[in-house]
């Protein structure tokens, strides 16, 4: 990979963006690129740099690099080349197979408020690779030692911006909560989350709904924070919550799965042969 690839691939990286790299690992016969070839394409389905063929091959590594930011994990494609018809559409005569593997911003955790379930829950989270911010009057960075930011001054709550890669946990303790919440549904964040009691969380909802917030924003909080675990102490409240972060990003449950509900890998099972030319996606 030339060097101008790697500088695009860390600029991309610093900005924050989503992407995918496909790499050309096997090639037989004729192809209009190399093995070793390389691209990256954007999140919009655009090939930024490089090159892993012309014509509808690229068309297909780009839609396929779309499926593979979207599934957030990587894929193995193989491109038909030797059909017309039934292949990608360039009777080139030969196959070849691309490595595509997507790379994905940090996620966020945005803590609003202090103490131990939010000082816990920095913790568990910044090993779980989540940057860290935290916004409260009453968080200081030694309280926080994990956090990349830690605003102890922010009464119009604008210091702190919200994306749909930002994780958004709420312990002030009931100040603001509900703010903050407003806040937090006026964004496209991944997870919003209200530390509180059973009774103090109704309560809460009960007035973002008095206030007009749409009743499917309000279903978006989960509150209270956290799976069901029976914890009782603030590290397994914080333990809880982030637990439920990682399920809500990776798709998965709190449901316990025994041994024979497993399946086993498949060295194959990434693999895809594309038999036609799909369309190009959206510049």
């Amino acid at each position: 990979m030339s060097l101008d690839l790697y500088a695009k691939a860390v600029e991309l990286t610093a900005q924050g963006k989503t992407f995918a790299v496909a790499t050309v690992v096997r090639v037989e016969g004729s192809s209009s690129a190399r093995r070793g070839s390389k691209a990256i394409i954007d999140a919009q389905g655009k090939l930024v740099f490089g090159w892993v063929g012309g014509g509808c091959a690229e068309s297909a590594v780009r839609n396929e690099a779309l499926r593979c930011i979207e599934l957030q994990h990587p894929l193995v494609i193989t491109l038909d080349m030797s059909d017309e018809l039934l292949g990608v559409g360039m009777p080139c005569g030969g196959k070849m197979e691309v490595y595509i593997e997507p790379v994905l911003p940090q996620p966020d955790l945005l803590i609003a408020g202090h103490g131990r379930i939010a000082e816990a829950l920095a913790v568990f989270a910044h090993l779980l690779g989540f940057r860290i911010l935290v916004n409260d009057p009453g968080a200081d960075q030694t309280s926080f030692p994990q956090a990349a930011q830690v605003i102890a001054e922010d009464f119009d709550l604008i210091q702190t911006p919200i994306s749909q890669n930002t994780y958004v946990v709420i312990a002030t303790q009931h100040k603001n909560d509900h703010l903050w919440l407003q806040k937090a549904l006026a964004s496209e964040a991944a997870y919003v989350a209200l530390i509180a009691s059973h009774h103090r969380a109704r309560l809460v909802l009960d007035y973002l709904a008095a206030e007009g917030v749409p009743a499917d924003r309000i279903a978006r909080i989960f509150a209270p924070a956290g799976l069901d675990l029976g914890a009782a102490t603030p590290e397994e409240i914080a333990l809880s919550i982030v637990s439920q972060m990682v399920a809500l990003r990776r798709g998965g449950s709190s449901r316990a799965l025994h041994l024979t509900e497993l399946d086993m890998p498949d060295s194959d099972a990434s693999e895809k042969v594309i038999t036609q030319c799909d369309s190009h996606p959206t510049e």
